[in-house]
């Protein structure tokens, strides 16, 4: 019987800056039987550790029509994250998964959809954004609002032509502040003030949101201001996942294991749990 726990060799096959201290990495497996068998769905998340030094979980940045790697994108920010960060392709790293229930797709479909991003969390909601794409003709409208802490801190920004090339597709950005001397024609402010102006409605719509735990707590408590209702909104936490499978307790809030019930939840069921700023 295989040990759940074990990893899989895997190489990086390409790293793409987004900012000073984010990367994206897309990765492969080594194994052609591990490689043909991975199957991913959007909002979902991977074990990545590097060996001697320890394993951290990293959510998918890209989406099922990736059939032999995926990508992730990751902030410099610990001691795992900061080795990867001075990998380059053809480092070897473990990898098991993926693990967790991503965005609801299946109960989107035929509906308007909302995305409402902050940081780095728009890179679990990219692989939402590339399936719409890919299968425009089974959603409704989409309009995505994301904030960054300033413009040096936006993810992707070189898709987002092409991400309002979707039909019937909105992109609305702001950042907090912008830095003297620099450039920005697009809203100030944190990620709600694009609410005043937002065109997707409460009737027949679901959001999805991801970001700092506060920016989401915000974003809904604003939504629910607008008459969307709590079973209309998913929301993505991080907690300190270890084992990935709901074994070790790490990530319990209450009744719930953030790695096997989530990472991703609709908003009517975290109600009433400890420790949640939501």
């Amino acid at each position: 019987m295989k040990d759940p726990y074990l990893s899989s060799i895997a190489e990086i096959v390409d790293v793409k800056r987004q900012s000073y201290d984010t990367k994206t990495y897309t990765i492969c497996f080594l194994n052609d039987e591990r490689r043909r068998e991975f199957r991913a769905t959007p909002g979902q998340f991977m074990m990545i550790s590097v060996p001697g030094l320890g394993e951290a979980p990293f959510s998918l940045s890209s989406g099922p029509e990736k059939s032999d790697s995926f990508d992730t994108t990751i902030r410099a920010v610990g001691n795992v994250t900061g080795i990867l960060d001075r990998y380059d392709v053809g480092a070897r790293i473990g990898v098991r998964g993926p693990y967790g229930k991503g965005w609801p797709l299946e109960e989107a479909k035929g509906r308007d959809i909302l995305i409402v991003a902050g940081g780095i969390g728009l890179a679990p909601l990219r692989p939402v954004l590339t399936t719409i794409q890919r299968n425009r003709n089974l959603f409704g409208n989409l309009e995505v609002l994301y904030g960054a802490r300033t413009p040096a801190d936006e993810m992707f920004v070189d898709e987002y032509e092409e991400w309002q090339r979707i039909e019937d597709t909105t992109l609305s950005l702001t950042v907090d502040s912008v830095p003297k001397g620099v450039t920005w024609p697009h809203r100030i402010g944190v990620v709600t003030t694009l609410f005043d102006d937002m065109r997707i409605s409460p009737e027949d719509s679901i959001v999805m949101t991801c970001g700092p735990e506060i920016m989401m707590r915000f974003a809904a408590r604003g939504l629910l201001a607008r008459n969307f209702r709590r079973n209309q909104i998913y929301v993505s936490l991080e907690r300190r996942m270890k084992c990935g499978m709901g074994h070790c307790g790490h990530c319990q809030i209450g009744p719930k294991f953030v790695c096997r019930d989530g990472p991703v939840f609709n908003y009517s069921d975290l109600e009433g749990l400890p420790d949640l700023a939501l």
